[in-house]
C-alpha cells in the first residue's frame, strides 16, 4: 500500500506519462529525418488545409474507424490541438454581434468557457443540462426558442460586426459538447440525441462544435477497432438527405493529445468541404501556413504505418480499461457505502454502470456535503486531489445548472494501484463529512429527475 503521504492526483485529465508511446514517436521521426524531400517540406510553411501526407493517412484511419467512407481529405483541416481548432472555428464561423448566445452541455469542459469569453460571449454562455440520453434536447430547444423571440425577427437583428470573406458563414447559435464520454460527466448521447441535435441545428441556424477526443478510447466493443456509434457530423452527411446547407451544421473537433501526447499540439476537424475550405482560410492559419506542419510529417507516418491503431489497440485502451474498471470497484467498496451515487441516479438503483471509454468517472455525493469541502479535506488531510463539481459550471450561467455535489475523478494519469488507494482515502473523507452531518441522505433515486435541479446535470462516465 502506498503511503498516505504520497500525492494521488485523480483530477488530472492528462495521458498517463509511463503510457507515452516515445518510441513509436522517435522511430516516425527518424523516417522523416531521413528523407530529404519529406524533411525539407516539413520545416517549410504548409499547405493551410494541412500537409498532405497527414490528411490523406488520417482520412483513411478515420473512414476505417468510424465506418465512414465520405470522410476525405478535402472534409479535414490541420489544427494545433483541439482547444486551437475551437478559437480558430469561432474566428471563421462565429461573429460577436450576430451569433447570440453559445449553449455549452453542463457539467462542461471549463477550459473552454475562457476561449469562448475571448471571442466575445461574455455573459452569454448558457448551460445546457444533461438527462438519461445525454444533452437535454427539450431544454435547448426552449432555450434558443425563448432567444429568437427576444432578439425579434430577422430584418430586427443586428448585422455581423465581422467583415464577411468567401467560404465564411456567420451562425446564429453555437452548440459546444463532448457527444462522446463527454469531459467530465463521461456521458455519451443516444444516437437518438444526436439525430435531434443535428436537426434542432439546422432549424435554428446553429453550429455544433463537437469535441471527440475520446472517441477512440472505447472499449466496447473489443472486437475490432471501430467507433461504439456515429459522430455528429456523420449524422449530420446523411441524416434526412444529407446538409440543408452547404457548410452543415456540425463540426467534430478532434485532437492527438489524448492518443499520442498532448505536447504534440496537433488536431484536426472534419466538417463539409465547404466548411473546411473556410476554415483553413482563418487569419492566423493564412499568415503562418498548416499548423504543426514537421509534427504532422510526424503523425502521418504512425497513421500510414498502422503504428497508431496498434498502440491504441493493443496499449493504451486495455491499460485504461483495467484502470477504469479499478476505479468503480473502488468506489463502489470506499464511497457508495456511505451515500456516495456512481452513474445516472435513474440507473443507481439497477447498480453502477460500466465505464465504457474515455478518462473519467462522475459521482454524486449524498446530500447536504459539498463538493468543494469534500475535495479540501481530501487534498489537506488524505494527499489526494479531485474535481469538484463547481469547477465544471458554466461562465456566467452557474446556478442555472448547479453542480455542488459533483466529484470528477480521472482514471488516466494514475496506475491502477493507486487509483484503488487514492479512493479508499475519499471513503475515509466521505466518512468524516458524513458522520458531522446526520440528516445526510443519498442522492434521490429513479424519479423527479426534472423536480431535483440540483442533479439534473450530474452524470457518471
Amino acid at each position: 500500500m502506498l503511503p498516505s503521504s504520497s500525492l494521488i492526483d485523480l483530477f488530472q485529465g492528462w495521458p498517463s506519462p509511463a503510457l507515452l508511446p516515445v518510441s513509436l514517436i522517435e522511430t516516425a521521426f527518424e523516417k522523416v529525418l531521413a528523407d530529404p524531400e519529406l524533411l525539407v517540406s516539413s520545416l517549410l510553411y504548409g499547405p493551410d488545409p494541412g500537409p498532405p501526407s497527414l490528411l490523406n493517412a488520417l482520412a483513411i484511419f478515420l473512414a476505417k474507424f468510424y465506418s465512414s467512407p465520405w470522410t476525405s481529405p478535402s472534409r479535414l483541416t490541420t489544427t494545433g490541438g483541439a482547444s486551437q481548432g475551437l478559437s480558430c472555428i469561432l474566428q471563421v464561423f462565429s461573429d460577436p454581434i450576430h451569433t447570440q448566445r453559445v449553449y455549452m452541455v453542463a457539467p462542461t469542459y471549463f477550459l473552454a468557457c475562457r476561449i469562448f469569453e475571448d471571442h466575445g460571449f461574455v455573459g452569454r454562455l448558457k448551460a445546457v443540462p444533461e438527462d438519461e440520453e445525454g444533452l437535454d434536447i427539450d431544454k435547448l430547444e426552449e432555450l434558443i426558442s425563448q432567444e429568437d423571440r427576444a432578439k425579434g425577427p430577422p430584418e430586427l437583428q443586428p448585422l455581423p460586426f465581422k467583415r464577411p470573406l468567401a467560404n465564411q458563414k456567420v451562425f446564429k447559435h453555437i452548440i459546444y459538447c463532448v457527444s462522446t464520454f463527454s469531459n467530465p460527466s463521461g456521458k455519451s448521447m443516444s444516437i437518438a440525441r444526436r439525430e435531434q441535435l443535428v436537426r434542432l441545428a439546422r432549424r435554428h441556424d446553429a453550429l455544433v462544435i463537437s469535441d471527440d477526443v475520446y472517441d477512440f478510447l472505447t472499449w466496447k466493443p473489443m472486437t475490432r477497432f471501430e467507433a461504439s456509434m456515429p459522430r455528429l457530423i456523420d449524422l449530420d452527411h446523411f441524416l434526412d438527405g444529407g446538409p440543408s446547407l452547404p457548410f452543415g451544421n456540425v463540426v467534430s473537433n478532434c485532437s492527438f493529445s489524448k492518443i499520442l501526447g498532448p505536447g504534440l499540439r496537433t488536431g484536426w476537424t472534419e466538417s463539409t468541404e465547404r466548411f473546411a475550405e473556410g476554415l483553413s482560410q482563418c487569419g492566423s492559419t493564412r499568415s503562418g501556413g498548416s499548423p504543426s506542419q514537421f509534427t504532422a510529417s510526424m503523425i502521418s507516418e504512425l497513421l500510414r504505418s498502422g503504428a497508431l491503431e496498434a498502440y491504441l489497440s493493443n496499449v493504451l485502451i486495455p491499460t485504461y480499461q483495467v484502470r477504469s474498471a479499478a476505479m468503480v470497484a473502488a468506489v463502489q467498496e470506499h464511497l457508495v457505502p456511505h451515500g456516495a451515487v456512481l452513474g445516472l441516479m435513474e440507473q443507481s438503483c439497477q447498480g453502477s454502470p460500466p465505464v465504457e471509454g474515455g478518462y473519467y468517472v462522475y459521482l454524486l455525493l449524498p446530500e447536504p456535503i459539498d463538493a468543494a469541502r469534500f475535495a479540501n479535506l481530501a487534498r489537506h488531510e488524505e494527499n489526494v486531489v479531485v474535481g469538484a463539481g463547481h469547477v465544471f459550471e458554466v461562465w456566467g450561467d452557474e446556478g442555472s445548472v448547479p453542480a455542488q455535489s459533483g466529484v470528477r475523478l480521472c482514471f488516466a494519469w494514475e496506475e491502477a494501484d493507486q487509483i484503488v488507494e487514492g479512493i479508499s482515502r475519499l471513503g475515509k473523507v466521505l466518512a468524516k463529512l458524513v458522520a458531522e452531518s446526520p440528516n445526510c441522505s443519498s442522492p434521490p433515486t429513479g424519479v423527479g429527475r426534472r423536480n431535483y435541479q440540483s442533479f439534473t446535470a450530474l452524470t457518471c462516465p
